[in-house]
């Protein structure tokens, strides 16, 4: 923690981690965290961690209202967690985490683009998503290096969703930037998701992935 604020990453970072805040939505009560990988042996994902842990100091969420999940972590890493105050999600639930009216951080680094889909079919509804704000990789970036059809086959949820998104990206920092990358503070405003199609709501398919060649994520069961 001390690194980054030394740094002035979080400094810079903290506007766009406010930026949701700035208007009529509800603040985030609680967080969940994916993906945060093998800390006690990765420096990027440590960095990640004291980011997660100045992120809650900001929004004012207690650690206790904080759950994290990654497969990867070790019995002394889960332990850790714990030491610091943070809560573990009992199993893998594939991003499949709804909000239930509480106004949610999801906090997913580097994440599996599958993951982000899931969550967003899992709240599927302008109610849900509009109590959501996710940091994780950009959904423009995703849109730009994705074929149109193979966004709209393999991550549908995440294509419907691009006119409906706001989005503001980490700024760049060079003793950062692979821990970083292609970050963004997502954020779905009520009022934009309003004025979507309404065919957008009518398709609430659980995404199966069929057909994906490169599904990046772990499925339950197969950690």
């Amino acid at each position: 923690r001390d690194d980054l604020l030394s740094s002035g990453f979080w400094a810079a970072s903290a506007g766009a981690v406010r930026a949701p805040l700035s208007g009529p939505a509800e603040p985030p009560a609680r967080c969940v965290c994916y993906g945060l990988g093998r800390f006690g042996r990765c420096p990027a994902a440590r960095y990640q961690l004291a980011f997660l842990l100045l992120l809650l100091d900001e929004l004012r969420v207690p650690p206790a209202r904080c759950a994290l999940f990654d497969p990867a972590f070790s019995a002394r890493e889960a332990a850790a967690l714990r030491a610091l105050g943070l809560c573990l999600l009992p199993e893998n639930e594939e991003g499949k985490h709804g909000v239930e009216g509480a106004a949610t951080l999801f906090y997913m680094v580097h994440c599996g683009k599958a993951l982000y889909n899931n969550l967003l079919w899992s709240n599927w509804s302008p109610a849900a998503l509009s109590k959501l704000v996710i940091i994780g990789n950009s959904f423009r970036g995703i849109e730009e290096r994705l074929l149109s059809r193979i966004l709209e086959r393999d991550y549908s949820y995440i294509a419907k969703v691009l006119k409906g998104v706001e989005e503001v990206a980490l700024p760049s920092h060079p003793r950062y930037l692979d821990t970083f990358n292609d970050t963004s503070v997502h954020w779905f405003p009520l009022d934009k998701l309003q004025e979507l199609s309404p065919e957008v709501w009518d398709c609430v398919e659980e995404p199966l992935y069929q057909d994906c060649e490169d599904l990046e994520i772990i499925r339950k069961g197969e950690e």
